[in-house]
């Protein structure tokens, strides 16, 4: 899977003057466009556009330094329609104008290569299971709200606080199946996970039964199968530790993709707060279909 990875790097290196589309590199790294943006952010700690974007402007501003193009030409040759365009993207990365870069030489940044290797820790072992589940909902109560890499999401605190104790009873009753109790279930919109991108968050249970009650949330679950990921250390960084070595570890060394879904957290959170007992369930498909 890694050398598949590096195989879409270098062809992003070769194409860095021309559009480079998500389904072409999914297609070189032999998986889903879902799959490859979801692993590439984790691997590389960047959504693929950010990435994209950081070493078209690190090539060109080599190029704005050298002096043998116009700025419109480079503008034009990295993917931009206008010099104005350019130039406000130029600065963002650079914290100048290209005008600017190439009048005083300034210092420009530069977004390195990336390249991606197996480091072997041994460290950690990760408790996994495979379940099929039949089609499902998660009823409960909704919120979009952005997504945290690190700490408390405060936007999900509030929320569930402002549940009434009457609503979160009458959600709990109505879990049937696994995963068990209340859950927080996220749907991302954006495959890259980018921090501050938004999620749908739901406060609520897995359950078969029609939603009764207007006021609560219901998200119909497709039929399919889950990894489950079993998880105990301190709350919250040991969950979000978890889900990163989903991405970074289990995956590059198991047959299976992620898919389009919800992902499920059932958390058992100590009196104190300062550790949790949990399980993550994470939408999945076998890598070969």
């Amino acid at each position: 899977m890694l050398e598949r990875l590096n195989e879409a790097l270098e062809y992003i290196e070769r194409h860095l003057d021309q559009s480079v589309e998500g389904a072409e590199l999914a297609r070189i790294a032999l998986t889903s466009e879902y799959h490859f943006r979801r692993m590439f952010s984790a691997l590389a700690g960047m959504p693929l556009s950010e990435y994209l974007r950081r070493r078209r402007l690190t090539v060109a501003g080599a190029e704005v330094l050298a002096g043998e193009r116009t700025l419109l030409e480079i503008a034009v040759r990295y993917g931009y329609s206008s010099a104005e365009a350019f130039s406000r993207a130029f600065r963002a990365v650079h914290g100048v104008t290209p005008g600017e870069a190439r009048r005083h030489g300034a210092a420009l940044h530069a977004q390195p290569r990336m390249s991606f290797r197996l480091v072997v820790e041994g460290s950690t072992s990760m408790r996994y299971r495979i379940v099929e589940k039949d089609a499902f909902a998660v009823v409960g109560k909704a919120a979009r709200v952005p997504l945290v890499h690190e700490g408390m999401n405060p936007a999900i605190v509030e929320f569930v606080r402002g549940i009434g104790q009457d609503t979160v009873h009458r959600i709990s009753q109505l879990s049937d199946q696994e995963p068990r109790g209340l859950l927080h279930v996220s749907v991302t919109h954006d495959a890259s996970r980018a921090e501050g991108t938004e999620l749908d968050f739901y406060h609520g249970v897995a359950t078969a039964t029609e939603v009764p009650d207007a006021d609560l949330d219901s998200l119909p679950v497709p039929g399919g199968t889950w990894a489950v990921f079993e998880s105990s250390g301190a709350f919250p960084q040991a969950l979000q530790h978890l889900w990163r070595d989903v991405f970074t570890q289990w995956f590059p060394s198991n047959p299976y993709r992620s898919r389009p879904g919800p992902e499920m957290l059932s958390a058992r959170v100590a009196e104190d707060g300062t550790r949790a007992d949990a399980e993550l369930w994470v939408p999945v498909e076998h890598a070969g279909g």
